[in-house]
């Protein structure tokens, strides 16, 4: 255990800074290993990542069970209500009949079709705000392009107006709600996540209420539309729709941006989609994924019981050799068998991994067009959360 806790480090710099050796240590070692310090049982082989996300006898949650003393818990704290509220009621963090009565229900707004319509929208944003960046001779690429596409997207989607001062706040308010993703957020992370969850409630209720007057050709009057779902729902997908549709591409492309200008290698324009499929393998956006263990399981000959809390590495599974060959570790553009889990597996698939996978080829595809010799000006600082993968700015120079 002592060899564990000296690898596997997720408050240290170093260890954020390059998790990837320390994985390789813990898949070496074995298939589970308790972590004292968090308190969680660290699954770090792509085989039992792939295989837990599809095992019922796991769980996002465990109160549609189990309460939280028969669990073996402590209740979450009251003054965290607001934002318990927002994130248990989206689907990131239901299970059973709830999770599939709402899954069934969203996939019915959120269809191919619909990210299909959006395609026009999406390269036009990558356009103009690429084009900005080339027209400036540079800049944050992250402030400038990663981060107001995705967000951009998000805001048609939902139907947010462009003239709505709230637009300005979707980041923030994502970017603070995200924050109690990370291992053991401290009280001041907790009381910003608490108020981004009552503001952008509010907002949502308040565009909710507009929708039901003037229905529009955006996913909130779609929702409204699908009989079954409640207010809260509704506003919990939207969230969550914004939270989990932006950080996988804001820190795909710039963690991506990062590591072309740093193998001083580029994507083949006809290969592009291949490509984005090894960024995000090759440095995952997420790094770890949890999971309550709900009955019973073994792992390599390891029993996990009941209540225990099980963090399957995805960092670690996107570089297992065992499923990725030799040269797991190595960035290979041209990549074709690639079974990444970056969006997830089983019933907690990411249902914008197609929307994703648009906005991260359109992005591309533009810097690659306007901007082929893009070069960096400053070495990027990392952000010091390990769960959510990323960097404090890409400053770059055209």
């Amino acid at each position: 255990m002592d060899a564990v806790d000296a690898a596997y480090d997720p408050w240290s710099p170093e260890f954020v800074a390059d998790p990837y050796p320390a994985y390789a240590a813990l898949r070496a070692a074995g298939r589970a290993h308790w972590h004292g310090p968090t308190r969680q049982w660290l699954i770090p082989h792509h085989e039992d990542v792939s295989a837990l996300l599809r095992d019922r006898r796991l769980g996002r949650t465990y109160t549609h069970r189990f309460t939280h003393e028969q669990f073996g818990r402590e209740a979450p704290d009251a003054a965290h209500e607001p934002f318990h509220t927002l994130n248990d009621h989206g689907l990131l963090d239901l299970e059973g009949a709830d999770h599939g009565r709402i899954r069934r229900l969203v996939s019915k707004a959120f269809t191919p079709r619909t990210v299909e319509e959006l395609a026009p929208t999406v390269r036009r944003l990558a356009a103009d705000l690429v084009g900005g960046l080339v027209a400036a001779g540079g800049g944050d690429l992250q402030a400038m392009v990663a981060e107001p596409l995705p967000v951009a997207v998000i805001a048609e989607m939902l139907g947010v107006p462009e003239d709505d001062e709230e637009r300005g706040r979707l980041r923030p308010w994502s970017a603070a709600i995200c924050g109690m993703f990370e291992l053991n957020p401290s009280e001041g992370t907790a009381r910003r996540a608490v108020e981004a969850s009552v503001e952008f409630s509010d907002y949502l209720r308040e565009l909710i209420a507009r929708r039901r007057r003037e229905p529009g050709r955006d996913l909130i009057s779609s929702l409204i539309a699908v009989e079954g779902l409640t207010e809260q729902e509704m506003i919990s997908t939207c969230v969550l729709l914004l939270n989990a549709g932006h950080e996988a591409t804001v820190n795909t492309t710039v963690n991506g941006w990062w590591t072309l200008l740093r193998e001083g290698v580029r994507p083949e324009p006809e290969k592009l989609s291949t490509a984005v499929e090894e960024l995000l393998r090759y440095d995952t956006p997420l790094q770890m994924f949890e999971r309550w263990v709900l009955d019973d399981i073994e792992i390599g000959g390891v029993r996990i019981p009941r209540g225990s809390e099980v963090a399957l590495l995805f960092g670690s599974a996107n570089r297992d050799p065992a499923r990725f060959g030799p040269t797991a570790d190595t960035l290979d553009l041209t990549r074709a068998d690639n079974p990444h889990v970056t969006f997830g597996a089983g019933i907690h698939y990411c249902l914008g991994a197609p929307l994703a996978r648009l906005e991260l080829t359109a992005v591309f595809a533009e810097l690659l067009h306007r901007a082929p010799d893009l070069r960096l000006t400053a070495e990027p600082v990392r952000k010091p959360g390990y769960v959510i993968r990323g960097v404090e700015g890409l400053w770059v120079e055209v």
